[in-house]
């Protein structure tokens, strides 16, 4: 990473309650860019004041949630996600979303960031997890496919933005051919239930999990996208 002693170092914090959070930074760490970044686990709400960004990785969104709300970061989270860059991973992609099916009993607290309706383990099980190779044109080297990682995936029902919000960019979409059968019958359109991932102004979602591999490209994706152009002119 530059290192320059006069830069504004921009702080990226990754929640880490529950779930992968140590592979984003380890991720993150790999980058190699023209601004100096700093990441740290994200466990309360003083360590989210520190932060200029932040990934919520992926995990189980309900316990996530959970364990935001007994930690007291939950409500400084649902004001953190209004004006600073977040993304969020799998389950993350669940807590950033504004209405969500087949939560658990009891609902799903949720941030209600991206205008979107997400469907909990929309793939299935454990055991239909599954990996497939994404043509992804806004990514660094976009000619060579990326590995998506779905593990109990969540899947996007609907895009419902308002007039009013930022408009929803689709980065990476699957083949119909691969969605769950339940998903592609005759009464279902095969989008948006084939975007594995968006962008809507700051925030950005993706329903596999990039940091369970060793390619960085979505990492710098969403510091080069979403991160550093509000650092533009700012040392």
């Amino acid at each position: 990473m530059a290192r320059d002693g006069h830069e504004r170092v921009i702080i990226i914090g990754i929640l880490a309650l529950q779930g992968a959070f140590a592979e984003h930074q380890t991720a993150l760490q790999r980058l190699s860019l023209n601004r100096t970044i700093d990441t740290i686990f994200v466990r309360t709400a003083e360590d989210l004041d520190r932060c200029d960004a932040l990934i919520i990785p992926g995990g189980e969104s309900t316990t996530i949630a959970l364990l935001a709300r007994l930690s007291g970061v939950l409500e400084p989270l649902k004001l953190f996600v209004k004006t600073k860059p977040v993304w969020g991973t799998c389950a993350g992609a669940i807590l950033l979303s504004q209405a969500v099916e087949g939560a658990k009993k009891g609902g799903q607290e949720l941030l209600g960031a991206m205008s979107i309706t997400i469907a909990r383990n929309g793939w299935g099980s454990q055991v239909e997890s599954f990996e497939a190779d994404l043509q992804v044109p806004g990514l660094r080297d976009p000619v060579v496919p990326f590995t998506g990682i779905f593990i109990r995936a969540p899947v996007i029902l609907a895009l419902t933005p308002t007039p009013s919000d930022h408009s929803i960019i689709v980065v990476a979409h699957l083949s119909p051919d691969l969605l769950p059968s339940a998903l592609s019958s005759p009464d279902h359109s095969a989008e948006p239930r084939t975007y594995v991932a968006v962008r809507q102004g700051l925030h950005f979602l993706t329903t596999f999990h990039p940091e369970l591999t060793n390619d960085d490209r979505f990492h710098d994706y969403f510091v080069r996208e979403c991160v550093l152009p509000l650092f533009v002119g700012v040392s």
